[in-house]
């Protein structure tokens, strides 16, 4: 019980279920310690510190509203009391990136598992989107939002909500007429083809800064961003326009300037994300509570006159109706994978480059074939390749590993984050520290999946 009191101690709110589960108002730390202590309360939830009812008790609540502020990538949230004029939750939550490329990577998967079934006759009928469909990043991203707004829910009497879902209608500045389904367009309808759209928008000039091509006559291509990565999908936000003497195979390997190179491209990927799904926000939501819509430049002059610093859980607090008194502690939600679909993956063949006596990649010492139909290839560099260190195969995983990518595990008296799994099971990457350590000398301290609190 001493350990319970202490644990109280470290957060500013606890919050408080009753005997059926439903969500009463929070209590302070002290008062939460004396119901732990006489038995009648238990605990349920660590982070935020929940307790539950083990005996009846009043159910008054107090006028709640929760604050929105939607986003592609971040997503802040404040609940705020208007009766006392304070803030008693607040949260941003940072959303998984690069749900589109883990689809891409399913569907492979699922290609080459269905190449090897026999041959089955196309069915064209089945394949009709039902009417609301959106695409399964943006809908990953919408229930995000949705499941973010339930787990408050689930800890606070909310009694209505205010979500900002935009700084400004993106598509209606573009085009003062549009309405209904014509939202659902992103930014790249009307595009007979992508690869013009991205010529167009880079106005058809290699976008390399350093680039030193020289001839009269230069050719342009289109290059995949996220090609070092395995994304080859054809969103305009990951192609860029590159000349032939830039897009060549040696500047793909690890030492070429295109391996993880992103530069900052002109689009509207967020605001068109918004614009495209806000409906489906507001709709859903209400289901759970009455909710009204506001924009960003509302929050914004209020955040403003206040004198404060932008952050989502700021913006949050004045979307909710908030004036004042920003007190509460902003937890940092992170979202994880629950499990990693890839039970196989490839590994390269390792040679000796005779030109620096290191070791290099197959794919670095390649052959330099870029087309089969046009005579743009390049420099075969297989020539260089000297011993072979290792040969090229395929790593299957076999073991379902009790730890995952961001979890936290005890090592000591310290908390550090797990980055994966080496040997078998038998070490553990830790993200803080530089070498790996033996797995049976950490313990579990809380397991990330989904939307968690860091």
């Amino acid at each position: 019980m001493q350990e319970l009191q202490q644990q109280t101690k470290k957060v500013h709110r606890v919050y408080v279920r009753n005997m059926r589960g439903l969500p009463l108002m929070p209590r302070n730390s002290a008062k939460a310690a004396r119901l732990l202590k006489v038995g009648k309360a238990k605990v349920v939830c660590a982070k935020p510190f929940t307790i539950q009812m083990l005996q009846a008790t009043g159910e008054n609540v107090q006028s709640i509203v929760l604050g929105l502020d939607a986003g592609y990538e971040n997503v802040g949230i404040s609940v705020v009391n208007e009766t006392a004029g304070e803030e008693v939750y607040s949260a941003e939550i940072k959303l998984l990136p690069g749900m589109s490329e883990r689809l891409t990577e399913r569907s492979r998967y699922r290609r080459i598992r269905r190449n090897n079934l026999r041959h089955r006759a196309p069915r064209f009928s089945n394949r009709a989107k039902p009417e609301g469909w959106l695409a399964p990043s943006t809908q990953h991203k919408l229930d995000s939002h949705i499941r973010a707004v339930a787990k408050v829910c689930s800890i606070l009497p909310v009694t209505r909500s205010v979500i900002e879902t935009a700084q400004f209608n993106i598509q209606k500045i573009r085009n003062p007429e549009i309405n209904g389904s014509e939202y659902q367009q992103g930014e790249q309808s009307g595009f007979w083809n992508i690869r013009e759209y991205v010529l167009h928008r880079d106005v058809h000039k290699c976008q390399n800064p350093n680039c030193t091509s020289k001839g009269k006559v230069i050719i342009l291509q289109v290059h995949h961003l996220g090609f070092w990565r395995n994304d080859r999908t054809d969103r305009p936000e990951n192609l860029i326009t590159l000349c032939t003497v830039c897009h060549k195979p040696q500047n793909h390997s690890k030492k070429g300037f295109l391996f993880g190179w992103q530069p900052r491209l002109n689009g509207f990927k967020p605001e068109t994300f918004m614009t495209s799904v806000y409906r489906k926000i507001l709709e859903e939501i209400s289901k759970l509570m009455p909710t009204t819509r506001t924009f960003g430049y509302i929050t914004k002059s209020k955040r403003i006159t206040q004198g404060l610093e932008k952050t989502h859980a700021v913006d949050a607090f004045f979307i909710a109706g908030g004036t004042d008194g920003i007190n509460s502690e902003t937890f940092k939600i992170i979202q994880s994978k629950r499990n990693n679909r890839a039970l196989s993956n490839w590994r390269d063949a390792k040679y000796i480059d005779i030109r620096t006596g290191e070791p290099a990649s197959g794919s670095d010492l390649n052959c330099g074939r870029r087309t089969r139909n046009k005579d743009l290839n390049t420099e075969s560099l297989r020539k260089y390749r000297g011993e072979k260190l290792s040969a090229g195969c395929v790593r299957t995983k076999k073991i379902h590993y009790s730890f995952q990518a961001n979890d936290i595990v005890a090592l000591g008296n310290r908390k550090y984050t797990v980055r994966g799994i080496q040997n078998k099971g038998a070490y553990i990457k830790i993200r803080e520290l530089a070498k790996p350590v033996r797995t049976d000398l950490v313990q579990p301290y809380r397991y990330i999946c989904g939307l968690a609190i860091a």
